[in-house]
């Protein structure tokens, strides 16, 4: 029988518990913290805010811990708005960003962890090397073959309205590391978002190279890993579909078999 068993320094370990502030409202958060300069475990550390003084968002309650608690506690972030995804992370067992989730949307006490199935460069911010990698191979911008016109390249209202709920994808990854398939084949399949991707500009009705984003795509990994198990649906941020965008790419592979 095979007996599988984690290497030691994979084993998440208790914390330091931080020392509560003043106040009457205070929300505890278990925050997951590792380092690769020091050699030690991961492990969770506990915090209190003071609802009173903080914002209303679990990237405040961060930057609260961070500015007045521990200085060490490292996160990504950056628009606060829901733009720029940085600040994507799994919080009580979803993925989301920390900038979009209310505290009054957490459980009694938050539990914060980096995106699930990555490497993790230290504390809550994931490596996402082959995340970006993975978007720049499916070729993310107009490509054409007719010459250039004098101003722009024109497109109807209609064909317009088609780029609605892909162009607003802003690679947080929080539906591709929601994804199993692309936990266990991240290496060769591309997963939800970079697909999303690739179906905004295939159906494009400026770009002229339909054909060869299709055979770039007709791989048994790069495409057909997906199993439409809808979790990627459930954890974007911005309310996508990209299990939806992967389907129609099927079903543009099997029109122009015939």
């Amino acid at each position: 029988m095979v007996q599988l068993t984690l290497p030691r320094n994979s084993r998440i370990k208790s914390g330091k518990s931080w020392p509560k502030p003043d106040g009457k409202r205070l929300k505890p958060l278990q925050v997951y913290r590792w380092s690769p300069d020091d050699g030690e475990n991961p492990r969770i550390d506990t915090y209190h805010v003071d609802l009173d003084d903080c914002g209303p968002m679990v990237l405040d309650a961060l930057m609260k811990i961070k500015n007045d608690i521990d200085p060490t506690l490292t996160f990504r972030r950056s628009c606060r708005e829901g733009i720029c995804g940085s600040c994507a992370m799994n919080i009580d067992g979803t993925n989301t960003l920390a900038c979009l989730k209310g505290l009054d949307e957490t459980g009694s006490t938050v539990k914060i962890y980096p995106l699930p199935h990555m490497e993790v460069v230290k504390d809550l911010v994931p490596d996402m090397t082959n995340f970006f990698a993975q978007h720049h191979s499916i070729k993310p911008w107009l490509q054409t073959e007719s010459t250039d016109p004098e101003r722009e390249w024109k497109q109807s209202r209609d064909d317009r309205v088609k780029l609605d709920g892909l162009y607003e994808c802003i690679l947080c990854a929080c539906c591709s590391t929601s994804c199993p398939s692309y936990w266990w084949n991240s290496d060769r399949y591309l997963g939800p978002a970079s697909l999303l991707q690739a179906y905004r500009w295939i159906v494009d009705s400026r770009d002229e190279l339909t054909g060869e984003r299709l055979d770039d795509l007709e791989d048994p990994f790069r495409l057909y890993r997906c199993h439409t198990i809808m979790n990627c649906a459930q954890a974007c941020p911005k309310g996508l579909s990209p299990a939806k965008a992967i389907a129609e790419i099927k079903k543009l592979m099997v029109e122009r078999r015939f």
